[in-house]
């Protein structure tokens, strides 16, 4: 990538190996200042090209939101000798771009050495940005869907500490079947967010079992006719060519319950689930007559805090966020489309596994 500089410097050769190949930028310059080697990352992120033999100042004068210079607040000749690192913090170029900037002070020997070289890593403040403005809103949805819940709870049983006395058996039942439904409610919001948590991390782990795709779905449609949904309104249909699938039983019923949950809240008409082999799985259809979804708005349904634009909003907007984690946990797909006879239409896909598959 780079060789030798302008100023007859010898690049070192470590400082250039595979640098191309990081997802965030990097800069390497000498104890003095001198740039030794810029990766692409850096030079996409500053639009700064051919900095290599100028020194940081003039190449890269990152200041902080007091207008201070970075490069010689970092001063790397200051300091105890075994001061090894610069935190990373928010600075800005003279353009005016965010970046989240770091220091790496390398030293010979390592401890307690010279200063040799300093390695400047780059991330982009738009995307931290985002990540920020992320975590606040499920901040804000988590407390919005906890308040209602919570402030039930507690009037509730604080009314019967108070009354007891005052209200008959039924009266009482009925608060208490409030309170239970309302901590239900709580539960699920929690396993959601650890869900979210998890899936976020990369730590969603799949425990597989033999798992009766058909049988699982008609016991998630009774579930909803239990609820008071007509039983008329569900359509099951599937192939008697189904091969054995090995799935984690419990995400595998969250993931049809979410769907088929979604199909009501925001769909109308018969909910029709589809079960069919692929070859080298199964699919799984969940159709609703409703609106639809606009082509437009496809990307954005797996997103966090999707709710579409239906009347009955409700919910926390993390439902196919954690379907999506969930299916491709095991390896599978899912996708969003225009049903035929109209409505939306998710469909999953997950791949025969056996137990060392897991």
């Amino acid at each position: 990538m780079h060789g030798e500089d302008t100023g007859g410097r010898v690049v070192d050769p470590a400082c250039t190996i595979a640098i191309d190949d990081l997802p965030d930028g990097l800069i390497v310059a000498d104890a003095d200042g001198v740039v030794l080697a810029v990766n692409r990352a850096a030079e996409r992120l500053t639009g700064v090209r051919g900095a290599v033999g100028q020194t940081m100042e003039e190449a890269f004068p990152f200041r902080d939101h007091d207008g201070r210079e970075w490069w010689k607040a970092l001063d790397v000749h200051s300091g105890l000798p075994t001061r090894s690192r610069a935190p990373e913090k928010p600075l800005h170029l003279p353009g005016g771009q965010e970046l989240y900037v770091a220091a790496r002070l390398v030293r010979q020997p390592s401890r307690g050495g010279e200063v040799q070289r300093v390695a400047v890593t780059l991330r982009d403040g738009g995307t931290r940005a985002r990540l920020e403005r992320s975590r606040a809103d499920l901040v804000t949805t988590v407390a919005h869907e906890l308040r209602s819940p919570l402030t039930s709870v507690k009037g509730f049983t604080a009314t019967l500490l108070a009354k007891w006395e005052r209200f008959t058996d039924e009266q009482k039942r009925v608060m208490l079947e409030t309170v239970n439904n309302d901590a239900d409610r709580v539960t699920r919001l929690i396993t959601e967010l650890l869900d979210v948590s998890r899936i976020e991390s990369g730590r969603l782990e799949v425990h597989r079992q033999v798992v009766d795709l058909v049988a699982r779905t008609q016991r998630v449609i009774a579930g909803r006719v239990a609820a008071g949904e007509p039983a008329g309104r569900f359509v099951l249909t599937y192939g008697d060519d189904l091969p054995e699938m090995w799935l984690d039983q419990d995400k595998i019923d969250q993931v049809l319950s979410n769907l088929v949950e979604n199909a009501l809240r925001h769909g109308r008409g018969t909910v029709t689930i589809d079960i069919e082999s692929v070859g080298w799985g199964v699919a799984v259809s969940v159709r609703d007559q409703g609106e639809g979804i606009a082509p437009e708005l496809a990307p954005r349904v797996f997103r966090q805090f999707w709710r579409g634009n239906s009347r009955r909003r409700g919910g926390t907007g993390l439902g196919l966020f954690i379907v999506k984690g969930l299916v491709e946990a095991h390896g599978g797909t899912i996708t969003v489309q225009r049903a035929p006879g109209g409505g939306a239409e998710f469909r999953f896909t997950v791949p025969t596994g056996t137990p060392d598959f897991a």
